[in-house]
Protein backbone atom coordinates (compact mmCIF):
# COMPACT_ATOMS: atom_id res chain seq x y z
CA UNK A 1 0.00 0.00 0.00
CA UNK A 2 1.53 3.90 -1.12
CA UNK A 3 2.00 6.08 1.58
CA UNK A 4 -0.35 8.21 0.37
CA UNK A 5 -2.95 5.23 0.86
CA UNK A 6 -2.01 4.90 4.51
CA UNK A 7 -1.78 8.95 5.15
CA UNK A 8 -5.65 8.97 6.22
CA UNK A 9 -5.37 6.51 8.14
CA UNK A 10 -2.69 7.76 10.14
CA UNK A 11 -4.47 10.26 10.40
CA UNK A 12 -7.62 8.80 11.71
CA UNK A 13 -5.79 7.08 14.20
CA UNK A 14 -3.73 10.08 15.59
CA UNK A 15 -7.14 12.09 16.03
CA UNK A 16 -8.58 8.73 18.07
CA UNK A 17 -5.38 9.20 20.21
CA UNK A 18 -5.86 12.75 20.63
CA UNK A 19 -9.81 11.57 21.55
CA UNK A 20 -8.97 9.52 23.81
CA UNK A 21 -5.95 11.31 25.67
CA UNK A 22 -8.54 14.52 26.22
CA UNK A 23 -10.94 12.99 27.96
CA UNK A 24 -8.24 11.00 29.92
CA UNK A 25 -7.17 14.17 30.98
CA UNK A 26 -10.37 15.50 31.93
CA UNK A 27 -11.37 12.46 33.84
CA UNK A 28 -7.87 12.06 35.90
CA UNK A 29 -7.73 15.86 36.60
CA UNK A 30 -11.45 15.97 37.86
CA UNK A 31 -10.41 13.34 40.42
CA UNK A 32 -6.86 15.50 41.41
CA UNK A 33 -5.89 18.28 40.05
CA UNK A 34 -2.10 17.00 40.66
CA UNK A 35 -2.64 13.72 37.97
CA UNK A 36 0.52 13.04 35.84
CA UNK A 37 1.36 12.51 32.46
CA UNK A 38 1.65 9.14 32.99
CA UNK A 39 -1.31 8.54 34.67
CA UNK A 40 -3.22 10.39 32.02
CA UNK A 41 -1.10 8.16 29.29
CA UNK A 42 -2.38 5.17 31.44
CA UNK A 43 -5.77 6.04 31.24
CA UNK A 44 -5.90 7.07 27.93
CA UNK A 45 -4.30 3.51 26.87
CA UNK A 46 -1.44 5.48 24.79
CA UNK A 47 1.93 5.76 25.92
CA UNK A 48 4.02 8.21 26.75
CA UNK A 49 5.57 8.68 23.49
CA UNK A 50 2.24 8.92 21.94
CA UNK A 51 0.62 11.62 24.23
CA UNK A 52 4.03 14.13 24.10
CA UNK A 53 3.61 13.17 20.32
CA UNK A 54 0.26 14.93 20.42
CA UNK A 55 1.28 17.40 23.57
CA UNK A 56 4.65 18.64 24.14
CA UNK A 57 4.37 18.93 27.72
CA UNK A 58 1.89 18.95 30.77
CA UNK A 59 1.09 22.25 30.36
CA UNK A 60 -0.22 22.25 26.84
CA UNK A 61 -2.76 18.92 27.73
CA UNK A 62 -3.88 20.61 30.75
CA UNK A 63 -4.51 23.66 28.86
CA UNK A 64 -6.16 21.48 25.99
CA UNK A 65 -8.40 19.43 28.35
CA UNK A 66 -9.72 23.08 29.92
CA UNK A 67 -10.40 24.43 26.15
CA UNK A 68 -11.98 21.27 24.81
CA UNK A 69 -14.31 21.35 28.26
CA UNK A 70 -14.95 25.05 28.65
CA UNK A 71 -16.15 24.96 24.79
CA UNK A 72 -18.43 21.94 25.64
CA UNK A 73 -19.51 23.60 28.37
CA UNK A 74 -20.66 26.88 26.47
CA UNK A 75 -22.59 24.79 23.69
CA UNK A 76 -24.90 23.58 26.80
CA UNK A 77 -24.82 26.76 28.85
CA UNK A 78 -25.38 28.98 25.73
CA UNK A 79 -28.35 27.83 25.07
CA UNK A 80 -30.13 28.24 28.27
CA UNK A 81 -32.31 31.02 28.56
CA UNK A 82 -31.15 33.42 31.64
CA UNK A 83 -33.30 35.79 31.84
CA UNK A 84 -36.81 36.35 33.65
CA UNK A 85 -36.37 35.47 37.48
CA UNK A 86 -32.80 34.29 38.16
CA UNK A 87 -33.71 31.61 40.76
CA UNK A 88 -35.62 29.54 37.98
CA UNK A 89 -32.67 30.53 35.44
CA UNK A 90 -30.35 29.70 37.96
CA UNK A 91 -31.91 26.27 38.69
CA UNK A 92 -31.62 25.94 34.98
CA UNK A 93 -28.10 26.85 34.44
CA UNK A 94 -27.49 24.09 37.39
CA UNK A 95 -29.41 21.37 35.92
CA UNK A 96 -28.16 21.98 32.58
CA UNK A 97 -24.70 21.99 32.85
CA UNK A 98 -23.56 21.10 36.47
CA UNK A 99 -21.55 18.16 35.59
CA UNK A 100 -19.36 19.78 33.27
CA UNK A 101 -19.12 23.08 35.23
CA UNK A 102 -17.61 20.89 38.47
CA UNK A 103 -15.26 19.31 36.14
CA UNK A 104 -14.22 22.47 34.61
CA UNK A 105 -13.67 23.81 38.01
CA UNK A 106 -11.19 20.95 38.67
CA UNK A 107 -9.33 20.97 35.58
CA UNK A 108 -9.08 24.86 35.88
CA UNK A 109 -7.43 23.85 39.52
CA UNK A 110 -5.00 22.20 37.71
CA UNK A 111 -4.79 24.83 35.36
CA UNK A 112 -4.05 27.33 37.64
CA UNK A 113 -0.98 26.09 39.30
CA UNK A 114 0.53 26.17 36.18
CA UNK A 115 -0.58 28.40 33.03
CA UNK A 116 0.20 32.09 33.53
CA UNK A 117 -3.21 34.09 35.06
CA UNK A 118 -3.87 36.01 32.43
CA UNK A 119 -4.18 33.04 30.37
CA UNK A 120 -6.24 31.49 32.60
CA UNK A 121 -8.64 34.18 33.32
CA UNK A 122 -8.76 34.55 29.17
CA UNK A 123 -9.85 31.00 29.17
CA UNK A 124 -12.25 30.92 31.80
CA UNK A 125 -13.65 34.74 31.39
CA UNK A 126 -16.94 33.91 29.26
CA UNK A 127 -18.78 31.66 31.58
CA UNK A 128 -17.60 32.99 34.75
CA UNK A 129 -19.26 35.90 33.23
CA UNK A 130 -22.52 34.04 32.75
CA UNK A 131 -22.65 32.74 36.33
CA UNK A 132 -21.54 36.21 37.72
CA UNK A 133 -23.57 38.12 36.06
CA UNK A 134 -26.45 35.91 36.63
CA UNK A 135 -26.36 36.15 40.61
CA UNK A 136 -25.68 40.18 40.38
CA UNK A 137 -28.94 40.22 38.27
CA UNK A 138 -30.82 37.90 41.42
CA UNK A 139 -28.90 40.54 43.77
CA UNK A 140 -30.08 43.74 42.34
CA UNK A 141 -33.50 41.81 42.12
CA UNK A 142 -33.64 41.36 45.60
CA UNK A 143 -34.18 37.77 45.12
CA UNK A 144 -30.86 36.85 45.96
CA UNK A 145 -29.25 37.82 49.27
CA UNK A 146 -26.77 41.07 48.89
CA UNK A 147 -25.41 40.70 52.46
CA UNK A 148 -22.17 38.51 50.80
CA UNK A 149 -20.29 39.54 47.39
CA UNK A 150 -21.26 37.55 44.16
CA UNK A 151 -18.16 36.62 44.10
CA UNK A 152 -18.56 34.49 47.03
CA UNK A 153 -21.86 32.87 46.32
CA UNK A 154 -20.61 32.09 42.89
CA UNK A 155 -17.63 30.38 44.53
CA UNK A 156 -20.41 28.22 46.54
CA UNK A 157 -21.60 27.22 44.00
CA UNK A 158 -18.12 25.76 41.96
CA UNK A 159 -17.25 24.42 45.14
CA UNK A 160 -20.73 22.16 45.58
CA UNK A 161 -21.00 21.43 42.39
CA UNK A 162 -17.12 20.11 42.37
CA UNK A 163 -17.52 18.08 45.68
CA UNK A 164 -21.68 16.75 44.49
CA UNK A 165 -19.24 15.20 41.39
CA UNK A 166 -16.46 13.54 43.78
CA UNK A 167 -19.58 12.58 45.83
CA UNK A 168 -21.18 10.91 42.87
CA UNK A 169 -18.22 9.53 41.56
CA UNK A 170 -17.92 7.88 45.05
CA UNK A 171 -21.20 6.09 44.70
CA UNK A 172 -22.46 8.40 47.77
CA UNK A 173 -24.96 10.57 45.33
CA UNK A 174 -27.18 9.07 42.80
CA UNK A 175 -26.33 10.94 39.53
CA UNK A 176 -30.39 11.17 38.56
CA UNK A 177 -30.75 13.33 42.27
CA UNK A 178 -27.21 15.38 42.40
CA UNK A 179 -28.63 18.70 39.85
CA UNK A 180 -31.94 18.82 42.33
CA UNK A 181 -30.04 18.66 45.31
CA UNK A 182 -27.44 21.28 44.16
CA UNK A 183 -30.11 23.45 42.82
CA UNK A 184 -31.94 23.12 46.28
CA UNK A 185 -28.85 23.75 48.28
CA UNK A 186 -27.74 26.82 46.32
CA UNK A 187 -31.53 28.20 46.11
CA UNK A 188 -31.40 28.38 49.50
CA UNK A 189 -28.23 29.38 50.48
CA UNK A 190 -28.94 32.40 48.18
CA UNK A 191 -32.01 33.23 49.54
CA UNK A 192 -32.27 37.14 50.89
CA UNK A 193 -31.76 36.79 55.01
CA UNK A 194 -34.85 37.07 57.43
CA UNK A 195 -36.09 40.51 58.39
CA UNK A 196 -33.99 41.55 61.49
CA UNK A 197 -30.60 40.05 60.11
CA UNK A 198 -27.59 42.70 59.27
CA UNK A 199 -28.23 45.10 56.72
CA UNK A 200 -27.06 44.42 53.00
CA UNK A 201 -23.46 45.61 52.33
CA UNK A 202 -24.55 45.57 48.22
CA UNK A 203 -23.77 43.49 45.46
CA UNK A 204 -20.00 42.39 45.05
Amino acid sequence: MSSSATEPARRADAQQNIEKILEAAITCLSRSSGASVSQIAQAAGVGRVTLYGHFPSREALVEAALVRLLARGEQVLAGIDLTGDPRPALRALIESGWMLMAQASAVLEAAQAILPPGRVHELHAEPERRVHALIRRGQAERVFRTDLPASWLAGVLYHLMKGSAADVAAGRVDPADAPRLIAETILAAYAPPPPGRPGPTGPG
